[in-house]
């Protein structure tokens, strides 16, 4: 029966079928599963999706939908995992948040859902997030990596802001920076010495682990 509910979950992510992924995550809890296992088969499941959308074989609007499902079901499975007292081994802390003056959220939280599914700690500070929120963030997190979202032209350069602000308190050294959004480029992201950029959510994961070394 495990085997079979981990086949119908790994579906509904697929399938984009969200309250599928809810009611079954439920029920493989109330059936005692182990939370981690679930989890590392939704993980499983979503990646696929982001290699099809790499590939070119899915589309946006199919990766947003399994990331809508991812989120409905590991929310559950993070609470089961804490009251289990068990640890699933960490790629890494990753701080995030849309910069100030930014209200977007679309891409970042795709970004988030994914670098969750892959094992990060994900630390999402929301949007509008202020210089000094980051900083605070890195500090108290002990950070691995910084990420920052900008989809509009005026607030683009509020990631450089950030980036100098780091500098300045001595942790730019302490960590790696990824960038992107709407506005950001390839040769805008060097300009501002951030330590990479990918334009796409699979794309930030992918990067994220090579700069864990994973």
């Amino acid at each position: 029966m495990g085997k079979e509910l981990l086949e119908k979950l790994q579906k509904a992510i697929k399938e984009f079928d969200t309250q599928a992924a809810e009611n079954l995550t439920k029920q493989a809890m109330q059936e005692k599963m182990d939370p981690i296992q679930v989890l590392d088969a939704l993980t499983d499941a979503i990646r696929e999706v982001g290699d099809g959308f790499g590939k070119g074989e899915l589309f946006l609007p199919e990766l947003v939908g399994a990331a809508n499902a991812m989120q409905k079901a590991t929310p559950i499975l993070e609470e089961e995992i804490k009251k289990s007292g068990a640890r699933r081994e960490s790629a890494g802390r990753v701080v995030i948040g849309s910069v100030h003056g930014d209200m977007h959220n679309i891409g970042k939280t795709m970004v988030c859902t994914l670098l969750t599914a892959d094992g990060f700690e994900v630390i999402d500070l929301g949007i509008n997030v202020e210089t000094g929120q980051f900083i605070a963030a890195v500090i108290e997190h002990d950070a691995n990596i910084v990420a920052m979202s900008a989809l509009l032209t005026t607030t683009a350069q509020e990631q450089k802001n950030v980036i100098e602000a780091l500098k300045a308190e001595g942790l730019r050294d302490s960590v790696k920076i990824m960038v992107g959004g709407g506005a950001i480029s390839e040769s805008f992201a060097e300009s501002i010495g951030a330590d990479g950029y990918d334009p796409t959510a699979p794309g930030a994961v992918e990067l994220a682990r090579k700069f864990i070394g994973k």
